[in-house]
């Protein structure tokens, strides 16, 4: 029976989720967001999802988020400035300020610009910067025609 127990004792742990990934406010770890995804049970399809702010010295915090499918979980993170962030999930939304470690009861509604997504890829939880498009160039010939 123990010999059973053992082999099997892999399998069983192999199947739970317990992860996080970061996005660096401020590039050398003092003001962070991270998303963690835990799942509670091997037969669980089901993830529990929690941010954490950190903005050292002032602010750390733990917020549950949600529970969501296990490998499903894709979180888009946007910032409005001054350290107001929404984090979307599908049709879930919250917003945070990590100045003061604080959740906001009610969604303003305005996201801000993206910053990035928390997603699985190739087997790992990791956050990813959102695509930066450089402006338009003008039109050639749109300078000169321009008024002087």
């Amino acid at each position: 029976m123990r010999k059973f127990v053992i082999v099997l004792l892999p399998l069983l742990l192999s199947a739970c989720v317990d992860d996080s990934a970061s996005y660096y406010a401020d590039g050398a770890g003092n003001h962070a967001l991270t998303i963690r995804r835990a799942q509670q049970h091997f037969w669980s399809d089901a993830a529990t999802v929690d941010l954490i702010m950190s903005r050292l010295p002032d602010c750390q915090r733990r917020l549950r988020l949600a529970t969501l499918p296990a490998g499903e979980v894709e979180i888009e993170l946007f910032s409005s400035g001054d350290n107001n962030w929404t984090l979307r999930a599908g049709s879930q939304v919250w917003q945070v300020e990590s100045q003061t470690c604080t959740q906001y009861a009610d969604n303003k509604g305005e996201f801000g610009e993206p910053v990035g997504i928390f997603r699985t890829e190739a087997g790992k939880f990791s956050f990813q910067p959102a695509l930066v498009t450089a402006p338009a160039a003008p039109a050639q010939g749109a300078e000169a025609a321009a008024p002087q």
